[in-house]
Formats: structure tokens, C-alpha cells, sequence
């Protein structure tokens, strides 16, 4: 099983669909069932990384006189899934979902990856746009310590 930041359960987002993630949730626990069961709702539960990335993104877009980012419920569903997909393919690869994307592996904390992408022309550029108004983040580790890492953004 992965040591993961933002989910407990990698292995629900790879390759499921979401009727047969629900099954796989409703059989994991009652709680999981009773959770399954209820409507879809978005959800701006953050992971303390996940908080500490969005952090050190806006503190960047400050330093350059940027609004900060606002958290969209579908980008962080669409890079936790990516950065999950990464996790368990171990493999570093942009995703196909039509968006802006950072992604980045084996930065020990958000400061590290921030600084990483932050010292390359196309990732400081996305960060930087001030057409892009609207973030999704995510890290994953492997259990041998690799930490994969996602950042999504639209306007």
C-alpha cells in the first residue's frame, strides 16, 4: 500500500471509474458504504501538504503582486488522481486533461518542489500567469519515500 498525502486509498483512483471506485469504497468499510451512498459533493478538504503547496504558490503570486490561487474542486479531484496515477506508475508524466500542469518527483517538502519549479522558465510560468486564477494540487509518496507531485491551473 502507498504512503500517500492526500488519500489513504491510491490504488481507488488508478484505473477505476467511478461507479467501480464507489463499489470498491462501499466494501472497504460500513462507514465507506454509508459515504459511498450519499450525493457528491465538492469538498475543500486539504491535506497538510496540500495546504503548504497552495501556500508557498500564493506566497509566490504575492511576491510578484498576483492574486492567489482559488482552490477548484475539480482540479484537485483531477491532480490528486494524476498524482496518484504517478505514484503507482512511478513514472513522471504530464497528464491529458487540457490543463496547465506542474508536475515534479522526489522533493523532500512543498518548499523544495516550489523552489524546483520556481527555478524553471515554463513551470515559474505557470505559476506566475495572471491568466490562470484557479488551482488543484497534490503529493503522493511511495514506500520507498519518493514523493510525486501535481499542480493544475485554468483560469
Amino acid at each position: 500500500m502507498l504512503t500517500t498525502f492526500a488519500f489513504c486509498a491510491v490504488t481507488v483512483f488508478c484505473g477505476l471509474n467511478e461507479s467501480s471506485a464507489n463499489q470498491v469504497a462501499a466494501t472497504a468499510s460500513p462507514v465507506a458504504a454509508k459515504e459511498a451512498a450519499k450525493p457528491a459533493q465538492p469538498k475543500f478538504v486539504l491535506q497538510p501538504v496540500e495546504e503548504q503547496i497552495l501556500a508557498a504558490t500564493n506566497a509566490q503570486r504575492a511576491r510578484y503582486g498576483l492574486p492567489g490561487f482559488v482552490m477548484e474542486p475539480w482540479l484537485m479531484d483531477s491532480a490528486r488522481r494524476h498524482a496518484a496515477w504517478m505514484t503507482n506508475a512511478r513514472s513522471m508524466v504530464h497528464s491529458n486533461q487540457g490543463v496547465a500542469e506542474n508536475i515534479a518527483m522526489g522533493q523532500p517538502d512543498a518548499t523544495s518542489v516550489l523552489d524546483t519549479w520556481m527555478n524553471s522558465s515554463g513551470h515559474r510560468a505557470n505559476i506566475l500567469n495572471p491568466g490562470h486564477g484557479r488551482i488543484g494540487v497534490a503529493a503522493y509518496q511511495t514506500p520507498e519515500g519518493t514523493i510525486y507531485w501535481c499542480q493544475q491551473f485554468l483560469p
